[in-house]
Order: C-alpha cells, then sequence, then structure tokens
C-alpha cells in the first residue's frame, strides 16, 4: 500500500513518515490495503488555484480529491486510487477550531479526501452525509482512540 507524499508547503512542519504510516492505516482499516495514495501537502494560494480550476469554485479548502478512475475502471479494481490535496495552512486554523492538533486535523483531513475517493459523497443527500461522517469517526477513533473533535467539526459530527 504505497503512501507518496508531497509536502509542498513551507509554512508548518509535517511529519511525512508518521502520517505515511497513518495513511497505511487509514487505508488498511478500509480494506484498500493494496491501493496506492498521493498525498499533496500544499498552502491555501495552491488549494485555492486547483479548487478553480477543478471544481469551478473560487475560494480556498482544507481538501480536494482527485480519482484516477474515470468510469473505465471500478474503483475497486484499480491499483491506483488517487490524489488528496490538503492545505496545510487551512488545517492549522480549523486544529484549533476542533480542539485538535495540527498532525490529528491533518489526518481526519486525510480519512475524509480517501473516502471521497472510494465514493462518498456528502454533498449527494442528508442520509449519504451522515454515512461519511459516520465513517469517519470509525477510522478517526481507530487512529486515535483518545481524542475526539468538538461537536462543530462538520466532518465528523451530525
Amino acid at each position: 500500500m504505497p503512501i507518496f507524499i508531497n509536502d509542498a508547503q513551507k509554512e508548518f512542519f509535517v511529519d511525512c513518515d508518521l502520517l505515511k504510516t497513518q495513511g497505511s492505516n487509514i487505508l488498511l482499516f478500509l480494506k484498500c490495503a493494496n491501493k496506492e495514495l498521493s498525498v499533496l501537502l500544499t498552502d491555501d494560494k495552491t488549494i485555492k488555484e486547483l479548487n478553480k480550476k477543478y471544481r469551478d469554485q473560487d475560494q480556498t479548502t482544507d481538501v480536494l480529491s482527485f480519482s484516477q478512475n474515470d468510469g473505465e475502471e471500478s474503483i475497486l479494481e484499480s491499483r491506483l486510487l488517487g490524489d488528496v490535496v490538503i492545505s496545510i495552512s487551512t488545517a492549522k486554523k480549523q486544529a484549533s477550531q476542533h480542539d485538535l492538533l495540527l498532525e490529528e486535523e491533518i489526518v481526519l483531513l486525510l480519512i475524509h479526501g480517501t473516502l471521497h475517493l472510494l465514493g462518498f459523497d456528502h454533498e449527494v443527500s442528508h442520509r449519504e452525509a451522515y454515512r461519511m461522517k459516520k465513517k469517519t469517526r470509525e477510522v478517526f477513533h481507530i487512529i486515535f482512540p483518545n481524542k475526539k473533535p468538538i461537536e462543530s467539526c462538520s466532518l465528523y459530527s451530525d
């Protein structure tokens, strides 16, 4: 389960070896141990540009997911899962709002992005949003068993 991490931001220190281990645990828990995942850690400027270019949203966001499967090959059949882009600048701001350490917030965003690559989509319906948040809680609890974001964390709470 290769996890490739490119830390293209310079503002905050991120332990990429630890993140790689945590990413492997996420894939293992999601029964995707045989998948490859690329993670780009970036800043607000770059993620805003990507959000505008690929989603026509001219704003900063915390995480973007880009599936490598465009319909011809099933997500379950392909070895390459996709790319997750995380704004470390936004993650740092959200970490304090969610009562998390930066490392914990980054993992929360990585879980969220990975679930999108697996077909979860909170924007489809309330039911799907609930399903995605429930799975996020399960995975986050495996990695950080004694930690949970505050109730206002929209990625985690109902």
